[in-house]
């Protein structure tokens, strides 16, 4: 009796050495501490896709899934994490609940739960305490503020009701598995940009609307540009003749202002300024011809219905309603007698290698036609950066052909911390859906609570081909200026 005793309180602390911290802490590398999270993450996607993830994920471990009717629960096959003799043997489960808070809002919360065989001896009179299963109950708060946010509701008091028992076991103790809350989230949020080129017809003028970027008219169109202060730490990079790479997340409001405030310095130190944007080179002439015009009512008219782009079917990041204000902020920089011009250095069809190979030729000759003048390029990060990638040997970003030919170019990627964007994604049912998503940064982009916004150079060029980081802070969604006036969604579209 004394060994089952014994040998039972083996099996109670399974992870004892984590409880000093909390089973279902989460390390903050802000602070260094492992702490008990007091929000929860709002996931920008249906609760149905959401789920259908999680379920990937177990898959990937070999695990079979459950699920109850509704989609809402399930919960994986038991597993045995050890080899305890018969009669003191554990196993444990993955149990997962979602909440669904709207059309494209959900809560995923998912649980580890541990059973014992142990238990089933108090029913035989062998042993007076049973292992205890923690039950928590309290309700959830949606934070109305914060559309794509978190949810306050403290961890501890989250319910674990439903969860699913088993005959021979008995549920002893669960806990929010926030690993794999993580990895979840990984999977939802730290997905690559799609650019949807080639095939994309443009939807008649009539049939769009334009949002959020107003027409011109003669009382804005002489307005001073929206230059705030100086970016932080960008100075030493204005140079003639210099070129910087921007790698630009897409479908943000952060990045074109970023690129708008470091313009605004570099004219105001008397240098010529060319903004490079992703935006296909067939569209040069419809914006020299805008940018050089008085932004009248018919001259916005004229740029927005003679372009194909601004008016595809599917619109991704790069014709967000931010880049369009940056067109007519550099228009009216160049209005108030800066020297700017703008160059379209992307393409209407080509992918992969051809695609990055024309991107940099129209890159440098934007370069050599104003050789004088400082060059700072908005592109996706895989076409910004400088060096090969590791998974393509054949590979060539745009940045890299072009930094061979101007060793002095430099890359910059962005740190932030979580927000969202408008963006175009393959889906968790392998279409690609073009809206607005929440973008978590990987550890390396993640932007603490103690770093300030603003550009911070690296010692030396990094791996992955930067030079230095743009700290953004929380992104957040800029959806297309033109939307066709129905909702829609790519499936099956090339991209790039």
């Amino acid at each position: 009796m004394r060994r089952i005793g014994m040998m039972l309180g083996l099996v109670g602390c399974v992870g004892c050495a984590n409880l000093t911290r909390g089973l279902n802490a989460q390390y903050n590398p802000d602070t260094g501490e492992y702490e008990t999270p007091q929000q929860e993450t709002v996931y920008l996607v249906p609760a149905e896709d959401a789920m259908m993830t999680a379920r990937r994920i177990l898959e990937k471990q070999r695990l079979g899934v459950l699920e109850e009717e509704g989609g809402l629960e399930m919960y994986s096959s038991l597993r045995d994490p050890g080899h305890a003799a018969v009669g003191l043997r554990t196993q444990e489960r993955y149990y997962i609940k979602a909440e669904r808070l709207g059309p494209r809002q959900s809560l995923v919360r998912i649980f580890r739960l541990n059973y014992v065989e142990a238990n089933s001896l108090i029913e035989k009179g062998l042993l007076n305490t049973p292992l205890r299963m923690g039950r928590w109950n309290g309700a959830s708060r949606l934070d109305a503020g914060v559309p794509g946010g978190h949810v306050e509701s403290p961890f501890i008091r989250t319910s674990m009701d439903g969860a699913p028992m088993d005959e021979s076991f008995r549920l002893a103790n669960g806990y929010r598995d926030m690993v794999f809350e993580k990895s979840l989230r990984e999977h939802l949020e730290v997905a690559p940009a799609l650019e949807l080129v080639g095939g994309n017809t443009p939807v008649p003028m009539r049939s769009m609307m334009m949002e959020g970027w107003g027409e011109a008219d003669e009382a804005t169109a002489t307005l001073a540009p929206e230059c705030g202060t100086p970016l932080e730490g960008a100075a030493s990079l204005y140079s003639a003749g210099g070129v910087l790479l921007v790698a630009d997340p897409l479908g943000t409001q952060e990045v074109p202002t970023a690129a708008l405030r470091m313009m605004c310095e570099a004219t105001a130190q008397g240098l010529p300024v060319t903004l490079a944007l992703s935006i296909p080179a067939s569209e040069q002439p419809l914006l020299e011809r805008y940018v050089a015009s008085d932004g009248e009512s018919a001259d916005a008219q004229e740029f927005l219905t003679g372009s194909a782009f601004w008016r595809r079917t599917y619109q991704d990041g790069r014709s967000s309603r931010a880049m369009l204000w940056l067109v007519e902020q550099a228009r009216r920089l160049r209005a108030s007698g800066k020297d700017v011009a703008i160059a379209a250095i992307d393409v209407d069809k080509a992918q992969g290698n051809e695609r990055e190979a024309q991107m940099a030729q129209h890159l440098l000759k934007a370069q050599a036609a104003r050789p004088q003048a400082w060059t700072v390029a908005l592109t996706g990060s895989t076409h910004a950066r400088t060096t090969d990638v590791s998974w393509d040997g054949d590979f060539e970003p745009m940045g890299a052909r072009v930094a061979r030919a101007l060793p002095s170019t430099r890359a910059l990627d962005v740190g932030f911390q979580r927000g969202s964007q408008f963006v175009c994604r393959y889906n968790v049912w392998e279409e690609v859906e073009c809206n607005v998503f929440a973008i978590s940064p990987t550890q390396e982009a993640r932007q603490s609570s103690k770093q300030a916004a603003g550009l911070k150079l690296f010692a030396t060029q990094q791996p992955h081909g930067f030079h230095g980081r743009l700290y953004l802070g929380a992104l957040n969604a800029s959806p297309p200026a033109l939307q066709a006036q129905r909702q829609v969604t790519a499936a099956n579209f090339p991209s790039k």
